[in-house]
């Protein structure tokens, strides 16, 4: 096992190395620059800050010295917010998103995976087909959507939560943003832990435990739960490094100051290195979720093994 994560740090190098460099380029290819947004703004101001930031080297010295900085862990400065390094930014944005995330993925877990349980032992039942109906719904209503219905009648409606904003990380001002990322994703969980569980009721080691006389509870909770969870695990790892590395929309309709909400802001002002910032935590993240969930699966699974 421990020869096998070895492996996988030292491939997920590579990987991080060509996101990068295709980041980079194509936010230089792009129009526009981080000074070209002021109005006004005097030629040899421009063409100082433009020296002081090395924007006016070859593109391939700029990689290069961005390739060095980062090896240092040293994210550079952003250029529309001066008074932060873009490693303060992402910190700053990192604990909101991945709260907020955290909590959402959590929940959408646990009542996504009862609900899918429920809706497999009524098949073809009435139970079944309200969480089938319940699960299309939230798969096919996308956020943007749900934000702005959240807003009109919980808070403009009924006035129980804000509208937007953080409020210093109050709980009213959380439930929003934590409800519309959880829905979709508790639909999604709940449609595929239906489907497997289904399939491993059916399995013939659940008929053996049966004919054993095993109670329903030791037969669904130890064995087919076990089974079914694989779908579960896999598509947690992509969904745990979406969510809790930022929503652009979610972030953005709510006024949540995430990783999402920076990364708009770095894209609008044309902020490089806010911009690559992102993009490189986003992929950390995705490739250390999917390890997880290599991991997991030879937990819950004694026939995976990594050799």
């Amino acid at each position: 096992m421990l020869r096998y994560v070895f492996r996988r740090f030292l491939t997920a190098i590579p990987t991080l190395f060509v996101i990068v460099t295709i980041a980079f380029f194509l936010m230089r290819v792009a129009p526009g620059g981080p000074f070209n947004q002021e109005k006004g703004l005097n030629p040899v101001i421009k063409a100082n800050l433009e020296r002081a930031f090395h924007l006016d080297e070859p593109l391939w010295l700029q990689y290069v010295h961005y390739l060095q900085n980062l090896l240092r862990g040293d994210f550079g400065p952003s250029y529309n917010l001066p008074d932060f390094t873009v490693g303060e930014l992402l910190y700053k944005g990192l604990k909101v998103s991945a709260e907020l995330g955290g909590y959402a993925l959590l929940l959408a877990l646990i009542l996504g995976t009862a609900l899918g349980v429920v809706a497999a032992l009524n098949q073809n039942r009435g139970t079944d087909y309200a969480v089938v109906a319940l699960a299309t719904a939230g798969s096919t209503i996308p956020t943007f959507v749900i934000a702005p219905l959240f807003q009109l009648f919980f808070a403009l409606t009924l006035h129980w939560f804000p509208v937007g904003g953080w409020g210093g990380g109050a709980f009213v001002n959380k439930v929003g943003p934590i409800l519309t990322l959880m829905l979709p994703q508790l639909a999604i969980v709940a449609r595929l832990m239906r489907g497997s569980m289904i399939e491993s009721l059916h399995a013939h080691h659940i008929r053996t435990a049966r004919a054993l006389g095993l109670s329903d509870f030791s037969i669904v909770v130890k064995h087919a739960m076990r089974g079914a969870m694989l779908p579960i695990v896999s598509y947690a790892g992509p969904a745990a490094a979406a969510l809790m590395t930022g929503s652009v929309i979610v972030e953005t309709i709510f006024q949540i100051p995430g990783i999402g909400r920076y990364f708009v802001d770095g894209a609008l002002n044309r902020d490089y290195t806010l911009v690559m910032g992102t993009v490189v935590l986003i992929a950390i993240f995705t490739v250390l979720f999917n390890l997880i969930v290599d991991i997991l699966y030879a937990v819950i699974d004694p026939r995976v093994r990594y050799d």
